[in-house]
């Protein structure tokens, strides 16, 4: 999974940009369409979005809307629209922070790691029963140390993250797997059905892992 998708259309900015933060460490993918994020989004995933608004196809915040829709990604938007309903409307579809152009590269840079600091140093995720120490990698289900696998944790962990959100299969492929893996997507069905059974939940009545026919998977 990507760190952070930029999605510029003025491509000289979104170059520095680019390079700019993998100075600083992260890995980066860059786009200049609304199409091309969500389609970059829905296959390899990211950490964070940097968006902005005046796109020449789709509308930014249509965009957020629809990453909204797959996954709680952090997304920040900036944009050179300063008024104060476009910052409103932003954080109603729901965008994480606004930050107007021009803007300064190291508050920029600030609330990149602020975002970072606050959704991805988290080390215990609880919900329903469920318990993930994310420094050890550890589980507990229903009070009960339970062992999984690398990808049966990493998957657990993403469905968890984005609880009652449904899953698309090629987005939770693409982001435990890699789009570049061998791996087929039988293997994600696999680790559903054993991720069902350490959950003690009934694969034809699943109380905690549904399954979205069509679509993909979702934690309630």
């Amino acid at each position: 999974m990507t760190d952070i998708l930029i999605v510029e259309d003025d491509r000289e900015l979104s170059s520095l940009l680019t390079d700019f933060l993998r100075a600083e460490g992260y890995t980066v993918s860059a786009v200049d369409s609304g199409d091309r994020a969500i389609q970059l989004f829905e296959r390899y995933g990211a950490k964070l979005v940097v968006l902005d608004i005046n796109l020449p196809d789709v509308n930014g915040f249509a965009v957020c809307s629809k990453l909204r829709e797959q996954a709680d990604t952090p997304i920040l938007i900036v944009s050179c629209r300063t008024d104060k309903d476009d910052k409103l409307i932003g954080f109603d579809l729901g965008a994480d922070d606004y930050i107007e152009k021009p803007y300064d590269i190291d508050i920029l840079l600030a609330k990149i790691k602020g975002i970072f600091k606050r959704r991805y140093q988290v080390d215990m995720i609880c919900a329903d029963g469920v318990t993930l120490n994310l420094a050890d990698r550890t589980a507990e289900i229903d009070g009960i140390r339970t062992e999984l696998t690398v990808k049966e944790f990493d998957l657990l962990t993403l469905l968890v993250q984005n609880r009652d959100k449904v899953m698309k299969k090629e987005y939770l492929f693409n982001s435990v797997w890699g789009s570049d893996s061998d791996s087929e997507m039988q293997t994600l069905h696999v680790h559903i059905n054993r991720l069902r059974q350490k959950l003690g939940d009934d694969p034809k009545n699943a109380k905690r892992l549904l399954t979205v026919w069509g679509v993909g998977y979702k934690f309630v």
